[in-house]
């Protein structure tokens, strides 16, 4: 597999980490492409963080920006290509499903533990938008992750089974979503390609909501853009959320014992994702001393994807050394 060396990020390089690329395998044999950032001039074993999203982005885009701050803050980084992403391998194209989310996290966690210079009992996990919920997801199953933090989080599950808001929330309009779905793997088989549902909207309609200028502004314009996001460009394949339909992420959530952080924007669309996945995950939890509730004043979703004067990265690490030990 071809890694591409050069800095082709949409951040730029900080003099303070060591850069490098590398690589592993997931459970299913796919090999994940990462960026790994490591604190320059320390010699003792570190703590390490496994970062991924948003769905639909690349390492190169706000990822890679998290794990190269995280990793001036002293810790060992990660940010990679979910599986038939990026640069990541994985056929075909442009698919995803939670259980490979959930297992490529997984998978960056078996490489990090592996590596001498990291403490194998202080390892965590970042996840941004979709994949902040895959995050959670993971951190429910994953008993090494000591600490997650989820930042401007998606519940893809939810957003698949009831649309934006939870508006299409009945019977009828999952039973056309199906019907649509199905229809497209009909004309996908004839024709032996999948068909992309197409990135972000461009060029940008006057009367679209808000929530999708916030998306424009981050994926369409030089502060984000990049050649191999698929929201800056084609997209995910269209019946790829057929599988998340008929599922909902954290259903052990209240069983999670481990750190939790959950950070979303005040003026986020997608806040009450992020407010209900944690009100799910403390009711009747044993374990709530961990948990955290972080919400940006005057912050919407994307704010928290680069703007580093909006992400709370001051509590982040904090919350991360209180609980990677």
């Amino acid at each position: 597999m071809n890694k591409i060396e050069e800095w082709d990020k949409t951040f730029p390089k900080s003099d303070k980490v060591e850069h490098k690329k590398v690589t592993f395998k997931n459970h299913f044999g796919i090999t994940l492409v990462a960026d790994m950032y490591i604190p320059k001039n320390v010699e003792r074993k570190l703590p390490a963080l496994a970062v991924s999203g948003p769905y639909g982005a690349v390492k190169e885009q706000c990822s890679g920006l998290y794990a190269q701050e995280m990793a001036e803050r002293g810790f060992l980084t990660i940010a990679f290509d979910p599986s038939f992403t990026g640069e990541s391998s994985g056929s075909p194209r442009y698919m995803t499903s939670y259980d490979f989310n959930v297992e490529d996290f997984q998978s960056a966690v078996d490489y990090l533990i592996s590596l001498d210079n990291v403490d194998s009992e202080k390892v965590g996990i970042i996840g941004i938008c979709g994949w902040g919920g895959m995050a959670l997801q993971t951190a429910c199953i994953d008993t090494r992750i000591k600490a997650t933090i989820v930042s401007t989080m998606y519940d893809m599950s939810r957003v698949a089974g009831n649309g934006y808001f939870d508006e299409q929330d009945n019977e009828e309009a999952r039973y056309n979503q199906r019907v649509n779905l199905n229809n497209q793997r009909n004309e996908d088989y004839k024709t032996g390609e999948y068909k992309l549902a197409g990135g972000v909207i461009d060029p940008l309609p006057e009367d679209v909501p808000e929530f999708l200028k916030d998306y424009h502004a981050y994926y369409k314009t030089e502060r984000g853009y990049h050649k191999r996001s698929l929201n800056s460009n084609g997209g995910w394949v269209i019946q790829t959320n057929t599988s998340m339909m008929n599922v909902r992420l954290f259903h052990y959530s209240n069983e999670i014992r481990s750190a939790v952080m959950i950070v979303h924007g005040e003026n986020a669309h997608s806040c009450y994702m992020g407010k209900d996945a944690y009100a799910n995950m403390i009711k009747d939890n044993k374990y709530t001393d961990n948990k955290e509730l972080v919400i940006v004043p005057n912050a919407t979703h994307c704010d928290l994807y680069d703007q580093k004067d909006k992400i709370p990265f001051d509590k982040i690490e904090k919350f991360l050394k209180d609980n990677l030990k």
